[in-house]
Protein backbone atom coordinates (compact mmCIF):
# COMPACT_ATOMS: atom_id res chain seq x y z
CA UNK A 1 0.00 0.00 0.00
CA UNK A 2 1.25 3.26 -0.57
CA UNK A 3 1.80 6.08 2.43
CA UNK A 4 0.96 9.85 0.99
CA UNK A 5 3.04 12.76 0.73
CA UNK A 6 2.31 16.00 1.12
CA UNK A 7 4.55 18.52 -0.12
CA UNK A 8 4.08 22.32 0.64
CA UNK A 9 5.62 24.75 -2.39
CA UNK A 10 6.04 28.10 -0.85
CA UNK A 11 7.31 29.32 -3.87
CA UNK A 12 8.62 32.88 -3.94
CA UNK A 13 7.55 33.84 -0.32
CA UNK A 14 9.08 34.08 3.25
CA UNK A 15 12.06 35.18 4.60
CA UNK A 16 14.52 33.70 6.82
CA UNK A 17 12.15 35.29 9.89
CA UNK A 18 9.14 34.06 8.45
CA UNK A 19 10.35 30.83 7.08
CA UNK A 20 11.46 29.98 11.03
CA UNK A 21 7.92 30.98 11.54
CA UNK A 22 6.02 28.96 9.72
CA UNK A 23 8.53 26.10 10.30
CA UNK A 24 8.28 26.33 13.86
CA UNK A 25 4.15 26.18 13.67
CA UNK A 26 4.18 23.42 11.66
CA UNK A 27 6.20 21.49 13.95
CA UNK A 28 4.14 22.47 17.21
CA UNK A 29 0.59 22.01 15.52
CA UNK A 30 1.36 18.62 13.49
CA UNK A 31 0.13 15.68 15.27
CA UNK A 32 2.05 12.38 15.71
CA UNK A 33 -0.97 10.30 14.04
CA UNK A 34 -0.12 11.94 10.97
CA UNK A 35 2.49 8.46 10.54
CA UNK A 36 1.05 7.59 7.22
CA UNK A 37 2.22 10.74 5.59
CA UNK A 38 5.54 12.01 4.45
CA UNK A 39 5.63 15.94 4.44
CA UNK A 40 8.02 17.69 2.65
CA UNK A 41 9.08 21.32 3.08
CA UNK A 42 10.03 23.59 -0.09
CA UNK A 43 11.12 26.98 0.67
CA UNK A 44 12.74 29.72 -1.02
CA UNK A 45 16.52 29.06 -1.57
CA UNK A 46 17.55 31.83 0.71
CA UNK A 47 15.85 30.00 3.65
CA UNK A 48 17.08 26.73 3.09
CA UNK A 49 19.75 26.40 5.65
CA UNK A 50 17.86 27.86 8.00
CA UNK A 51 14.94 25.16 7.07
CA UNK A 52 17.68 22.29 7.21
CA UNK A 53 18.71 22.93 10.98
CA UNK A 54 15.22 23.64 12.37
CA UNK A 55 13.88 20.47 10.61
CA UNK A 56 16.72 18.22 12.01
CA UNK A 57 15.74 15.35 14.34
CA UNK A 58 11.69 15.85 13.23
CA UNK A 59 9.51 14.03 11.36
CA UNK A 60 9.71 17.21 8.17
CA UNK A 61 11.61 16.64 4.95
CA UNK A 62 13.25 19.72 3.20
CA UNK A 63 13.44 19.56 -0.46
CA UNK A 64 14.02 22.86 -3.20
CA UNK A 65 11.56 24.10 -5.28
CA UNK A 66 14.10 23.44 -8.83
CA UNK A 67 18.09 22.97 -9.68
CA UNK A 68 20.44 23.46 -12.83
CA UNK A 69 21.36 20.09 -14.55
CA UNK A 70 25.07 21.05 -14.45
CA UNK A 71 27.51 20.08 -11.47
CA UNK A 72 29.20 23.85 -11.90
CA UNK A 73 30.23 26.37 -13.51
CA UNK A 74 29.16 29.75 -15.37
CA UNK A 75 25.41 29.78 -14.78
CA UNK A 76 24.53 33.06 -12.74
CA UNK A 77 21.67 32.94 -10.59
CA UNK A 78 21.74 29.07 -10.72
CA UNK A 79 22.18 26.37 -7.85
CA UNK A 80 23.62 22.64 -8.92
CA UNK A 81 21.82 19.38 -7.08
CA UNK A 82 25.15 18.87 -4.83
CA UNK A 83 24.52 22.39 -3.45
CA UNK A 84 20.97 21.03 -2.71
CA UNK A 85 22.51 17.85 -1.36
CA UNK A 86 25.32 20.14 0.85
CA UNK A 87 22.54 22.43 2.40
CA UNK A 88 20.38 19.25 3.45
CA UNK A 89 17.49 18.72 0.92
CA UNK A 90 16.57 15.49 0.42
CA UNK A 91 13.82 16.17 -2.51
CA UNK A 92 13.72 18.58 -5.35
CA UNK A 93 10.76 19.98 -7.46
CA UNK A 94 11.48 19.71 -11.18
CA UNK A 95 9.37 21.20 -14.33
CA UNK A 96 6.39 23.30 -11.75
CA UNK A 97 4.13 24.33 -14.23
CA UNK A 98 5.31 28.06 -13.87
CA UNK A 99 9.13 26.73 -14.63
CA UNK A 100 7.21 25.37 -17.63
CA UNK A 101 5.05 28.87 -19.00
CA UNK A 102 7.19 31.70 -16.84
CA UNK A 103 10.68 30.23 -18.21
CA UNK A 104 9.69 28.81 -21.11
CA UNK A 105 11.57 25.59 -19.48
CA UNK A 106 11.28 22.50 -22.14
CA UNK A 107 10.57 18.89 -21.26
CA UNK A 108 14.34 18.26 -22.63
CA UNK A 109 15.90 20.58 -20.18
CA UNK A 110 12.94 19.36 -17.60
CA UNK A 111 14.67 15.42 -18.38
CA UNK A 112 18.49 16.49 -18.24
CA UNK A 113 17.35 18.12 -14.64
CA UNK A 114 15.71 15.08 -13.21
CA UNK A 115 18.75 13.01 -14.48
CA UNK A 116 20.99 15.15 -12.26
CA UNK A 117 19.15 15.20 -9.55
CA UNK A 118 18.61 11.28 -9.48
CA UNK A 119 22.59 11.42 -9.99
CA UNK A 120 23.28 13.31 -7.10
CA UNK A 121 20.91 11.55 -4.88
CA UNK A 122 17.71 13.55 -4.99
CA UNK A 123 14.46 12.72 -5.33
CA UNK A 124 12.47 14.55 -7.69
CA UNK A 125 8.85 15.67 -7.39
CA UNK A 126 8.36 15.48 -11.15
CA UNK A 127 5.40 18.00 -12.21
CA UNK A 128 3.38 17.28 -15.32
CA UNK A 129 0.14 19.08 -16.40
CA UNK A 130 -1.95 20.76 -19.30
CA UNK A 131 -3.14 24.01 -19.86
CA UNK A 132 -6.97 25.33 -20.30
CA UNK A 133 -6.67 25.33 -23.58
CA UNK A 134 -5.53 21.71 -24.02
CA UNK A 135 -8.09 20.39 -21.82
CA UNK A 136 -10.95 22.23 -24.12
CA UNK A 137 -9.19 20.65 -27.21
CA UNK A 138 -9.96 17.06 -25.46
CA UNK A 139 -5.49 16.73 -25.37
CA UNK A 140 -5.16 16.21 -21.88
CA UNK A 141 -4.07 12.55 -22.16
CA UNK A 142 -2.10 13.36 -25.30
CA UNK A 143 -0.19 16.39 -23.39
CA UNK A 144 0.31 14.22 -20.26
CA UNK A 145 1.99 11.14 -22.46
CA UNK A 146 4.09 13.32 -24.29
CA UNK A 147 5.42 14.80 -21.00
CA UNK A 148 5.83 12.33 -19.19
CA UNK A 149 7.77 9.91 -22.21
CA UNK A 150 10.00 12.71 -22.28
CA UNK A 151 11.04 13.77 -19.09
CA UNK A 152 11.49 10.50 -17.98
CA UNK A 153 13.77 9.63 -20.83
CA UNK A 154 16.86 7.37 -20.56
CA UNK A 155 15.64 7.14 -16.94
CA UNK A 156 15.50 3.24 -15.61
CA UNK A 157 13.33 1.05 -13.76
CA UNK A 158 15.88 1.76 -10.77
CA UNK A 159 15.93 5.29 -11.19
CA UNK A 160 12.46 5.60 -11.78
CA UNK A 161 11.52 4.20 -8.35
CA UNK A 162 12.99 7.44 -6.55
CA UNK A 163 10.55 9.78 -8.34
CA UNK A 164 7.51 11.27 -7.38
CA UNK A 165 4.94 12.21 -10.45
CA UNK A 166 3.00 15.37 -9.61
CA UNK A 167 -0.24 16.01 -11.49
CA UNK A 168 -1.11 19.96 -11.52
CA UNK A 169 -3.64 20.90 -14.09
CA UNK A 170 -2.16 24.49 -15.05
CA UNK A 171 -5.18 25.89 -15.31
CA UNK A 172 -6.18 25.32 -11.61
CA UNK A 173 -2.59 26.56 -10.00
CA UNK A 174 -3.21 30.21 -8.18
CA UNK A 175 -6.82 30.76 -10.60
CA UNK A 176 -9.18 29.48 -7.26
CA UNK A 177 -10.53 26.75 -10.27
CA UNK A 178 -9.41 23.08 -8.81
CA UNK A 179 -10.35 20.08 -10.90
CA UNK A 180 -12.80 17.62 -9.28
CA UNK A 181 -11.79 14.41 -7.56
CA UNK A 182 -12.99 12.69 -10.57
CA UNK A 183 -11.20 14.61 -13.03
CA UNK A 184 -8.04 14.22 -11.15
CA UNK A 185 -8.33 10.54 -10.56
CA UNK A 186 -9.03 10.29 -14.23
CA UNK A 187 -5.35 11.69 -14.77
CA UNK A 188 -3.64 9.99 -12.45
CA UNK A 189 -5.07 6.56 -13.37
CA UNK A 190 -4.24 7.13 -17.12
CA UNK A 191 -0.39 7.89 -15.62
CA UNK A 192 -0.29 4.58 -13.58
CA UNK A 193 -1.73 2.83 -17.31
CA UNK A 194 1.44 5.03 -18.98
CA UNK A 195 3.82 4.49 -16.52
CA UNK A 196 2.95 0.55 -16.75
CA UNK A 197 3.70 0.70 -20.29
CA UNK A 198 7.10 2.24 -19.88
CA UNK A 199 8.38 0.14 -17.23
CA UNK A 200 6.40 -2.49 -15.49
CA UNK A 201 3.06 -2.90 -13.49
CA UNK A 202 4.78 -3.32 -10.02
CA UNK A 203 6.76 -0.16 -10.36
CA UNK A 204 3.45 1.82 -11.74
CA UNK A 205 1.47 0.20 -8.64
CA UNK A 206 4.57 1.43 -6.61
CA UNK A 207 4.70 4.66 -7.72
CA UNK A 208 3.57 7.86 -5.55
CA UNK A 209 1.48 10.36 -7.58
CA UNK A 210 0.46 13.51 -6.14
CA UNK A 211 -1.85 16.16 -7.05
CA UNK A 212 -1.94 19.80 -6.86
CA UNK A 213 -3.65 22.38 -8.25
CA UNK A 214 -5.30 25.05 -5.50
CA UNK A 215 -5.66 22.03 -2.74
CA UNK A 216 -7.51 23.32 0.23
CA UNK A 217 -8.30 21.87 3.03
CA UNK A 218 -11.84 22.52 1.82
CA UNK A 219 -11.17 20.30 -1.23
CA UNK A 220 -8.49 17.75 0.57
CA UNK A 221 -10.68 15.01 1.68
CA UNK A 222 -12.34 14.27 -1.99
CA UNK A 223 -9.24 14.42 -3.49
CA UNK A 224 -7.22 11.60 -0.40
CA UNK A 225 -10.14 9.53 -0.85
CA UNK A 226 -9.44 8.96 -4.59
CA UNK A 227 -7.92 5.55 -5.07
CA UNK A 228 -5.10 7.25 -7.29
CA UNK A 229 -3.79 10.08 -5.65
CA UNK A 230 -1.17 9.56 -2.87
CA UNK A 231 -1.26 13.03 -1.45
CA UNK A 232 -0.58 16.67 -2.88
CA UNK A 233 1.57 19.29 -3.93
CA UNK A 234 0.52 22.30 -1.97
CA UNK A 235 0.86 26.05 -3.05
CA UNK A 236 -0.82 28.76 -1.40
CA UNK A 237 -2.23 26.91 1.36
CA UNK A 238 1.13 25.76 2.93
CA UNK A 239 1.74 29.11 3.22
CA UNK A 240 -0.49 28.84 7.09
CA UNK A 241 0.22 26.08 9.23
CA UNK A 242 -3.61 25.85 10.05
CA UNK A 243 -4.44 24.91 6.44
CA UNK A 244 -1.24 23.26 5.90
CA UNK A 245 -1.76 20.78 8.77
CA UNK A 246 -5.30 20.46 8.05
CA UNK A 247 -4.52 18.75 4.41
CA UNK A 248 -1.42 16.73 6.08
CA UNK A 249 -4.58 15.51 8.60
CA UNK A 250 -6.86 14.29 5.56
CA UNK A 251 -4.22 12.67 3.70
CA UNK A 252 -3.41 10.41 6.47
CA UNK A 253 -7.12 9.58 7.75
CA UNK A 254 -7.66 8.35 3.67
Amino acid sequence: MRNKVVAGNWKMNNDINESINLISAIKRDITDSCTNVKVIICPPFTSLDTASTLLKNSNLFLGAQNLHFAESGAYTGEISAEMLKNVGCEYVIIGHSERRTLFNESDELINKKLISALANNLFPIFCIGETLEQREKGITFRVIENQIKLGLKDIDSKEIKNCIIAYEPVWAIGTGKNATPEQAEEVHSFLRATLENLYSKSISDDIIIQYGGSVKPENAKELMQMPNIDGALVGGACLNSDSFIKIIEAANKY
